[in-house]
């Protein structure tokens, strides 16, 4: 556990390599560090890069959120934990891997702190709020009243569920957060990016790819993998994995 702006922030971080990048997990809205299983084994050990990842306040391991009231800007605040994490720990080169929101907070820091960014993955991230994300997050919202979810939740958030879930999907469906947009951040994004798609994604279309490669000011790439959903990484691992791999030993 970290201490990072008053709050306990669970950590695993695996400094195997010496002068190597560090890899930094950032999970989705209902995720934790826990639900990257062994992704970030594997990405670590196939690249010889060290390992970074962390639950977020309020999710997994880390202390409870004190409400489920956010400001519309809450990925912006994300971003500057995981800058504050990233300088306690001494993390100077960090490749961003986040999906999701965890995506979005990666694109964030690497246009805000790019000193400590030295590339970023992002999979299924959004820049803008789009009617499909709406939808899709609705659809959640049926399945937390109607089905186990919250019991599959609470294995991984114990009692936070409630509140955690409640965050994501009332800032989501807010009038205020219909026109949230960070697209102004993407021109500071200078280092190389890899945005990982599938095509089926049920929170968004492939506008957030291609607005965002389109915008960043660094070498950037799409990877689109046909038939899958919003969550790539366990819909078709070995292509995530390998495509990741691929895009990680071009920079070292």
């Amino acid at each position: 556990m970290i201490n990072v702006q008053g709050k306990a922030i669970y950590v695993n971080y695996r400094k195997e390599y010496e002068n190597r990048p560090t890899l930094v997990f950032l999970h989705d809205s209902l995720g934790c560090a826990q639900l990257w299983r062994d992704l970030p084994h594997k990405l670590g050990k196939a690249t010889e890069c060290n390992v970074l990842v962390y639950d977020r306040l309020g999710y997994g391991k880390s202390a409870a959120m004190p409400a489920s009231d956010r400001p519309t800007n809450y990925l912006e605040l994300e971003a500057d934990v995981l800058h504050e994490l990233l300088t306690t720990l001494a993390v100077e080169d960090a490749i961003l891997f986040g999906h999701s929101d965890g995506g979005s907070i990666a694109l964030i820091t690497a246009s805000k702190f790019s000193a400590r960014v030295k590339a970023v993955i992002c999979e299924a991230a959004h820049i803008f709020v789009e009617d499909e994300t709406v939808r899709g997050i609705y659809d959640a919202m049926e399945a937390f009243k109607t089905t186990n979810l919250p019991d599959r939740l609470a294995k991984y958030h114990g009692d936070k569920v409630d509140t955690m879930f409640r965050a994501w999907t009332e800032t989501w469906t807010r009038s205020d957060f219909r026109d949230w947009s960070i697209e102004h951040y993407l021109p500071g994004i200078i280092c190389p990016l890899l945005f990982i798609q599938g095509d089926a994604d049920e929170y968004g279309t492939l506008d957030q790819v291609e607005q965002t490669i389109s915008q960043v000011n660094g070498r950037a790439e799409k990877f689109i993998i046909p038939n899958v959903g919003h969550t790539p990484h366990k819909e078709s691992p070995e292509q995530v994995i390998g495509k990741s791999v691929e895009f990680i030993n071009q920079l070292t």
